[in-house]
């Protein structure tokens, strides 16, 4: 028995110093990745976007999110967003399907409410997260599949912050990997793209899209969030002489409780922050956030329940007030 004891402490003991091994490598790894990109944003200078036009429509139909609108609807943590800016529409993000459906939360989401495939000019992916490019299979291979089936979407340019492979299943026209602020029609393009280390996933890019609406200003529409608010609206304001006028996605704050768990391990609330978890996202992150979009004077403030729990939402709904806006499957929101 002694015997037996001492082989399980024993192992017990080299489980601990493998962990801690692990935690002090992994942070080591966190603080270097985040000051090189810390020091990579700061040395990007970026241009206003001259001659960036303007639109007079735009609207907004969440197609795959955490909560819908109406019965029937499939829900996710993940994100697709059907964008209407006068005669151009753009798919912002191709959701999670988890399950490998074909066909897809998406597909069947686009057909109840009326949505066509054939309508979607310009895919715009806004990073490389498997909640976003359709499934962790699709993000460790650097590609995105609209489902697990096959579909002609050969007349769509699909467009990424990173370098991305055609889809096997959902191969698309053309896919241009841009790095820089760029426009994509007058009045629609991308702040550029952000770097980030985050503590699980490591080093990435986000870019989000900003559409000009005439009278209003600048709507942004964001993924996650993982660049942070501060450095969305500071790219923002750089690019545009036009005030903000709307922030409608993902800020990626699931304080108090995620989306996605493995078991009792809260997965969102791990990978959703450059720090490590013992040091990660608190209530003061939410309240700062807060801060800077009231600062923005936005007028219009639709936060994606995909990345946020249900405490960050009611914040930003109490401190926000009738600017603060519900974003659910298929209800649109009209600029």
């Amino acid at each position: 028995m002694k015997t037996f004891l001492k082989i399980i402490g024993g192992l017990f003991l080299v489980i601990v110093i493998a962990l801690a091994g692990f935690i002090i490598i992994k942070t080591n790894e966190v603080d270097k990745g985040k000051a090189l990109a810390e020091q990579e944003y700061k040395n990007t200078r970026v241009k206003a976007l001259e001659n960036f036009g303007s639109v007079k429509n735009l609207s907004i139909i969440p197609v795959i999110d955490y909560f819908a609108a109406e019965p029937g609807l499939k829900t996710e943590s993940g994100v697709s967003y059907l964008i209407k800016a006068d005669n151009t529409t753009i798919l912002l993000d191709v959701g999670f399907n988890q399950d490998g459906a074909n066909p897809s939360p998406l597909l069947q989401n686009m057909e109840k409410l009326g949505l066509k495939l054939n309508d979607i000019d310009l895919l715009f992916i806004s990073h490389l997260h498997p909640d976003h490019v359709g499934g962790l299979s699709e993000s460790r291979k650097q590609t995105f599949s609209l489902t697990q089936g096959k579909l002609d979407l050969s007349k769509i340019t699909a467009y990424a912050p990173e370098e991305m492979k055609q889809s096997a299943m959902t191969p698309v026209g053309k896919i241009i990997k841009n790095s820089d602020p760029f426009i994509l029609k007058p009045g629609i393009g991308s702040i550029g793209a952000i770097p980030r280390h985050l503590f699980i996933m490591g080093k990435g890019y986000e870019q989000a899209l900003a559409v000009n609406v005439e009278g209003k200003g600048i709507v942004l529409i964001i993924g996650c969030g993982h660049q942070g608010i501060e450095k969305i609206l500071e790219r923002t304001r750089a690019l545009f002489q036009e005030p903000i006028y709307a922030i409608i996605g993902g800020l990626h704050y699931p304080v108090h409780g995620g989306r996605s768990k493995i078991g009792p391990v809260d997965f969102q609330y791990i990978v959703g922050t450059d720090a490590p978890p013992w040091r990660g996202l608190n209530e003061s992150d939410v309240f700062a956030a807060i801060e800077r979009i009231k600062e923005s004077k936005a007028e219009i403030v639709a936060l994606s329940p995909h990345d946020s729990s249900d405490w960050a939402l009611g914040k930003f709904k109490e401190q926000l007030g009738k600017r603060s806006v519900d974003l659910k499957v298929g209800r649109e929101i009209k600029i």
